[in-house]
């Protein structure tokens, strides 16, 4: 019995990234010997075991033989005639078919050192078509690596093509497609995700409502790069620079889908595109299966963005009704989140990457204040029930009111 050290332990390591994750590959054992050295089996689908120590995962060498759709459509084998080299063979890209003896010898039959050196994610062997999740994982890896320099091999997106073509990715289920895309949008760059997925013609498959966006025009004058499409890979560029937060860069990548069915005849303005992207967050948040708290922070991006770009223009009782809208009067903290999204869709356009956002600033002042309104001063007062809201909300509209006179003031004196 063999144990080896693979995948993303091996290739982080030679890439000089922190391990986070050690996996190992047993060769030359049946799945008794481990359980008699105290391993604890874990999955279904073929023999993984738990380090009764480490808590790592030991995986029994195995080959495996496609026999019907999707990422789950294989038949796995193990056995202690299984060989290390067959084991790797069945990996996804050359450099995670890396592996690590005891003795911190090398086992590299498929390139994987070679493709680092040239910073190339490539496949390993033509069974890379037969798993549709591989679109994804690549597409991941593209945007882990993009700050490495690294690039998909020409064959490798010609057989991502072949995937997509193939009708397979229709049979990923929701909850593999969302686990992979909040891997990409916690990775350095989100945007490449989306590009690779382009370019092998998966995001109109799969996000069809992301695809709709490019090619179709926005006036020149707020948006100078024209294409909304490229607008939001702008976005999502800023988005990533602003927050690590996931939540953020996906309301980032919702927040203008209302422009992907904007009737051509009004072009390229894309009046009433916020509300109009609602019902396509909802049903894109529905289909993937995406959770809550991701679902509830895209809606009130893509309902509220415009506003809040231009807040301290805004009549006091809008204002108040984009407060209530964000829940800040429940849930204060959750208006950072927002402000950060609308602060990457501002920057996100030619010529204003680096742009000051006054309005951010502005609304989470005004938040601050607005907040410190309780009920007690008109429960002490001797008002009840729905008076008590609208007691509140009156002098809510006054401190915004207040607060929006007082700003004006100090816009006048900074351009006396």
């Amino acid at each position: 019995m063999d144990t080896y050290l693979v995948g993303g332990a091996v290739r982080d390591k030679l890439l000089g990234i922190a391990v986070k994750d050690r996996d190992w590959v047993v060769v030359g054992a049946q799945p008794q010997e481990l359980e008699q050295l105290g391993f604890r089996t874990v999955g279904s689908d073929f023999p993984v075991f738990l380090h009764p120590d480490t808590g790592e995962e030991y995986a029994l060498a195995r080959t495996e033989r496609k026999n019907g759709h999707g990422y789950g459509g294989f038949i796995f084998h193990t056995d202690a005639s299984v060989t290390l080299e067959q084991d790797l063979s069945r990996r996804d890209l050359t450099i995670n078919a890396i592996a690590q003896d005891s003795n911190g010898q090398l086992v590299d039959p498929y390139g994987g050192q070679q493709d680092i050196a040239e910073r190339k994610l490539r496949h390993v062997s033509a069974a890379f078509i037969e798993d549709p999740l591989r679109v994804l994982r690549v597409a991941r890896f593209a945007a882990r690596f993009h700050h490495l320099g690294f690039s998909i091999a020409a064959e490798t997106l010609a057989l991502m093509k072949d995937i997509t073509d193939s009708g397979e990715l229709q049979y990923l289920s929701p909850e593999r497609v969302w686990s992979e895309t909040l891997k990409a949008l916690s990775e350095g760059s989100p945007r490449t995700y989306l590009q690779v997925l382009r370019e092998c013609g998966a995001l109109a498959v799969l996000f069809p409502e992301l695809e709709k966006l490019f090619g179709v025009p926005q006036r020149a004058d707020f948006h100078p790069e024209v294409d909304t499409g490229i607008h939001l890979l702008m976005a999502m560029d800023q988005a990533t620079q602003l927050s690590n937060d996931p939540r953020v860069r996906f309301a980032v990548m919702m927040h203008d889908l209302g422009k992907g069915i904007t009737p051509e005849h009004i072009l390229p303005r894309h009046m009433g595109h916020e509300e109009a992207g609602v019902p396509l967050v909802e049903a894109f948040c529905e289909r993937l299966r995406v959770p809550n708290r991701f679902r509830k922070l895209a809606i009130v991006v893509t309902r509220y963005h415009l506003l809040c770009h231009k807040i301290d223009t805004l009549r006091p009782a809008t204002v108040l009704k984009v407060l209530k809208g964000l829940d800040v009067f429940r849930q204060p903290e959750s208006l950072h989140c927002f402000l950060l999204a609308c602060t990457a869709d501002a920057r996100g356009r030619t010529g204003f990457e680096e742009v000051n956002y006054p309005s951010a600033q502005w609304l989470q002042n005004l938040a601050n204040k607005v907040t410190t309104i309780t009920s007690a001063e008109f429960v002490n007062a001797g008002l009840k029930g729905p008076a008590i809201g609208a007691a509140i909300d009156k002098k809510r509209l006054e401190y915004i009111s207040d607060y929006k006179l007082e700003h004006k003031r100090d816009l006048e004196t900074e351009n006396a």
